[in-house]
């Protein structure tokens, strides 16, 4: 059994690495099923916040906070603010969480997470691009912490244990505007470093390029499921029933795959616009699009490690939320128009975002590995804001739920109320420790979130 052969399909420059097959263990020094599979980290990014008071549990009958508008956070230091009481309670599911109602057991929502704010910083340009590194270079610099002053935690997590992948971190948009209509600071949650960009791939078919193709074979490689399907059935053919059947399965999603790229393009394409523009694009077919071409990476040992960003934030663009307004409409604008029932529009949204949660959720927890547990047992996926409430741009009391048992760490099904306060930079570093990096701190952080452990 040649492993070249088995191990991956060539045809002609196409490369597939194939998942994991029970059969070609012992042959190929694979992971026998006693060994645990790679824990997978992603971190899903929501822009412009959320409806605080339909997001956590007893504020929904509670007094819309008021506006605060303009670019400065700081001005909510004025606004009174509720204290958590801290402790572990049972998980509720408010009326934004319920597109997560299969999946109680596999998901906590911690609430008490706040970020250091510089005075005078764009409150959307300094959320997104400070998310995953929680103070500014400025602030790092002002304090004396050289780490990660400005290196996000997929990158700094990356380093330590992405380097048996062929990428030690994948960085997905499903920001679909060709023109910026912001800085590069709206738009980003990864860097390597002060402004060191780690780009993002936005466009599902260069998604599908990079996962698949080299780049130097695409010019004359029209469909690479043509060329290694029917090597693919030739190999099927060998296999015993399990593996068959991952197979099978296998070069399914990667088939599905090419017919919804080919459908958006066509999408793009027939628009009755002078120059088609991906924000025409179905928000959710989009989103699900590039979640799967994630989960395909993660399957096939490329990555272990993503940045999944849901959208910039404030651009003044409209998009199309399918099967929730009959046109396409302005989420951030719809965040600066909240009082009376306005609000209402804004959670639709919420709620739709967490919808392409749940569905992630669902698809990890249907992929078997290599030991028989589910991708979801051995992952850690975040969904979470920067900002604590859209209409008031606090920067306080962020969103954050945490699925997946990271390999049975982390104890699911219950609502963790940490102290008022508490940096999210503890939260990284939590992150980062479950995920088998040995650090004592990151950022400005002053200690982990011990509750979440089993």
């Amino acid at each position: 059994m040649s492993i070249s052969r088995r191990k991956f399909l060539k045809t002609k420059g196409a490369v597939l690495t194939l998942p994991f097959l029970h059969s070609f263990a012992d042959v190929l020094g694979a992971p026998k099923k006693k060994d645990k599979p790679s824990k997978k980290l992603v971190i899903m990014y929501v822009p412009n916040g959320l409806v605080r008071r339909c997001f956590f549990p007893g504020e929904e009958e509670g007094v819309l906070p008021g506006f605060v508008g303009g670019f400065n956070a700081d001005k909510t230091k004025n606004q009174k603010r509720q204290q958590n009481k801290p402790g572990i309670y049972p998980l509720e599911l408010t009326s934004t969480m319920q597109p997560l109602k299969d999946h109680t057991n596999d998901i906590s929502l911690i609430t008490g997470l706040d970020r250091t704010f510089k005075n005078g910083q764009d409150v959307h340009a300094q959320g997104a691009s400070c998310y995953l590194t929680s103070l500014s270079p400025a602030q790092a610099t002002e304090q004396g912490i050289k780490h990660p002053n400005g290196r996000s935690l997929d990158q700094v997590i990356g380093d330590k244990v992405g380097l048996s992948t062929v990428f030690k971190t994948l960085e997905i948009s499903c920001n679909g505007f060709k023109a910026g209509k912001e800085s590069i600071y709206f738009n980003n949650i990864s860097w390597y470093g002060p402004d060191k960009i780690a780009p993002s791939i936005k466009d599902p078919k260069k998604l599908y390029d990079r996962l698949f193709l080299a780049d130097s074979y695409r010019t004359h490689l029209a469909d690479v499921t043509d060329l290694v399907l029917a090597d693919a059935k030739a190999l099927s053919k060998n296999l015993p029933r399990e593996d068959r059947d991952t197979m099978d399965e296998f070069m399914g999603m990667i088939r599905d795959i090419e017919i919804r790229i080919a459908k958006l393009q066509k999408l793009i394409s027939d628009a009755d616009i002078k120059e088609p523009k991906n924000e025409i694009l179905p928000r959710g077919e989009y989103i699900k699009l590039q979640a799967d071409l994630m989960l395909l990476a993660f399957q096939m040992g490329i990555t272990n490690i993503c940045t999944f960003m849901v959208g910039p934030e404030r651009w003044e663009a409209s998009l199309r939320y399918e099967g929730v307004f009959d046109n396409p409409v302005n989420h951030h604008t719809f965040t600066h128009n909240q009082k009376g029932k306005g609000y209402l529009n804004v959670q639709k949204i919420d709620i739709f975002h967490m919808q392409q949660y749940a569905y992630i959720l669902k698809r990890m927890k249907a992929i078997k590995e290599s030991d028989g547990s589910t991708m979801l047992d051995n992952s850690l996926v975040t969904y979470g804001a920067a900002l604590g409430d859209g209409s008031t741009h606090q920067y306080y009391d962020l969103p954050l739920i945490l699925a997946g048992s990271g390999q049975g760490q982390v104890k699911q099904g219950r609502f963790i109320q940490a102290k008022s306060g508490t940096l999210n930079s503890n939260m990284w570093l939590t992150l980062a420790k479950l995920m088998g990096v040995e650090m004592d701190s990151y950022a400005d952080s002053t200690g982990v979130i011990s509750d979440l452990w089993t």
